[in-house]
């Protein structure tokens, strides 16, 4: 296949361009990641509603990629629990060669077929689960095998890749081609690529927590209060909403544990 995120650079001579050169390059070709999005919000919808479906009936949603990708899969899952104050388990990031590859590459491990439905057996997957894969060129043989093996097993998948026509997308159920085109730095897929994927999957997972009931109004009501920062944030929600002086809002959110609790149970 052709792959669109190993072409030549439009841009030559790199090293040759000013600092204000290459930032302004930078950003050109970054601004072109959000309107190509915009042309596939049909199929973003699509995954979200079944992702939407299988969460609501007791699924669990996972990510799973290589490199870049597997990164950012992680990194949105993580984000989920403080955010919307779901349980770890629910949304879970699964990268080829484990948690030592966030920081480090493991080499090769992206190449090995069996590896991805090894790593989602170990967590019991069934068919009450939904998985996505993310791959930038769309050829990652660890996401491959993963949704191959999922598809046998009736599990539904989708998948974020930034090729057209790909290995990937042909084992996925509700595949999502977001075709950035070539890299400033050819084939660094961590840039135009990285943001699309990053930027997809920000909307995939705030629109089901939406549906699932976990905002209210545009408020995460239900974040983890884990910094004095949130804790500031939290009773300020509660001042505004209940028309109260901080210091009460903050003895009540003390007392309940939560903005969602104490809206749900104060009356002022």
């Amino acid at each position: 296949m052709n792959k669109i995120t190993e072409s030549d650079s439009n841009y030559n001579n790199l090293e040759c361009m000013s600092t204000d050169e290459l930032l302004l390059n930078i950003n050109k070709e970054d601004n072109k990641v959000p309107k190509i999005i915009k042309n596939h919000i049909s199929q973003i919808r699509d995954l979200v509603d079944i992702i939407f479906t299988k969460l609501q009936m007791g699924g669990r949603l996972f990510y799973i990629g290589a490199g870049t990708s597997g990164r950012l899969g992680i990194l949105d899952a993580s984000e989920c629990p403080p955010t919307f104050g779901v349980n770890h388990d629910l949304v879970i990031g699964l990268i080829a060669g484990g948690d030592k590859a966030i920081r480090k590459a493991v080499e090769f491990a992206e190449d090995n077929n069996d590896l991805g439905w090894h790593d989602l057996e170990s967590y019991n997957i069934t068919s009450a689960d939904i998985v996505v894969g993310i791959a930038a060129s769309g050829t990652t043989p660890y996401v491959i095998g993963a949704l191959e093996k999922c598809q046998l097993h009736k599990i539904v998948t989708g998948c974020i890749v930034c090729n057209s026509n790909s290995p990937v997308s042909l084992v996925a159920d509700y595949p999502i081609e977001i075709i950035v085109g070539p890299e400033f730095v050819t084939g660094s897929t961590r840039m135009k690529s990285g943001t699309a994927q990053k930027l997809v999957l920000n909307m995939i997972s705030t629109s089901v927590m939406i549906k699932l009931g976990y905002i209210s109004d545009n408020k995460m009501v239900d974040m983890q209060l884990s910094n004095n920062k949130l804790v500031d944030r939290g009773v300020k929600m509660i001042m505004n909403k209940k028309n109260i002086s901080y210091p009460k809002a903050q003895k009540l959110l003390e007392k309940f544990g939560s903005v969602r609790e104490v809206l749900k149970n104060i009356n002022e």
